[in-house]
């Protein structure tokens, strides 16, 4: 995709929020309450962006927010696109390219995952340390030198620095944390016992049917990354009435947003 079009929507929200933001957040399923807590908020729906999508997933309210959180300038994203929605790689991680211009220099992603590590509970938030991609890599193509160089290192992906602040903040919060490895798969089906089981044998912790694409290009565009995924299903006790649905994973996520909104805040506050 060329850079026109990254810039276009650039130029269309820098006209509409007061600054450059040093921060972009994207909200996953359930977890838009956190754009309650931005200050002097600027809300622009994605319809009125040009080049945005539509984001059609529920608990996904489709607006671009602009203001400040924990003291410094913010642009989030109340709702994100999906690979199982239809749209191409390159859709669903643009608006990560529109940040880069806009001037972020780090990226927060959450997201509502079933938690394969049996440790982990409905409702526990987990620290993402590292990803397992089972989806297309946003990056295949021909590279986009505006960006970033062709072959992006991804041995430190989710920054230590970030992790640490979150882990100290918990701390003093009370809130506790689980730590793990996130797989994300294409979807929109939830997840066989058999493959639940898969991947917990390759290394994941939890599972979900987003956030790493958008990763993947943050890092080739040089934003550090933050990562956090709230458990809202336990995939690994197949009880005879298992069953995922889609709107108790909103219900679970909205439950812990107000934890997840609280450490977000803060190390956005504490980020240097």
């Amino acid at each position: 995709m060329k850079t026109a079009l990254y810039q276009e929507s650039a130029d269309y929200i820098l006209k509409r929020i007061p600054k450059r933001p040093q921060v972009a957040i994207i909200l996953g399923s359930g977890l838009g309450k956190l754009a309650d807590s931005i200050q002097n908020k600027v809300v622009i729906p994605y319809t009125e962006i040009p080049n945005f999508l539509l984001s059609t997933a529920p608990g996904h309210a489709g607006n671009l927010i602009g203001g400040t959180l924990g003291g410094k300038e913010v642009i989030c994203m109340q709702g994100r696109f999906h690979y199982y929605e239809g749209y191409g790689m390159e859709q669903v991680t643009f608006p990560i390219r529109v940040f880069k211009l806009l001037g972020a220099e780090a990226l927060f992603v959450s997201n509502a995952a079933g938690g394969i590590n049996p440790k982990f509970k409905v409702g526990d938030l987990m620290v993402i340390t590292d990803h397992i991609n089972l989806l297309p890599n946003p990056l295949l193509g021909k590279n986009n030198p505006d960006f970033g160089v062709r072959f992006t290192d991804m041995t430190r992906t989710y920054d230590r620095e970030l992790r640490n602040i979150c882990r100290d903040m918990a701390e003093i919060h009370g809130i506790p944390l689980q730590y793990g490895v996130y797989l994300g798969n294409p979807g929109p089906t939830y997840e066989t016992p058999a493959e639940y089981n898969y991947f917990k044998t390759i290394g994941a912790d939890a599972t979900g049917m987003s956030t790493v694409p958008e990763v993947i290009v943050a890092r080739h565009c040089g934003l550090r990354v933050f990562g956090m995924s709230v458990i809202t299903n336990e995939a690994y006790d197949f009880a005879d009435d298992f069953e995922n649905d889609g709107m108790d994973v909103i219900v679970a996520a909205d439950a812990a947003a107000d934890k997840m909104t609280l450490l977000f805040t803060e190390i956005i506050a504490n980020l240097q």
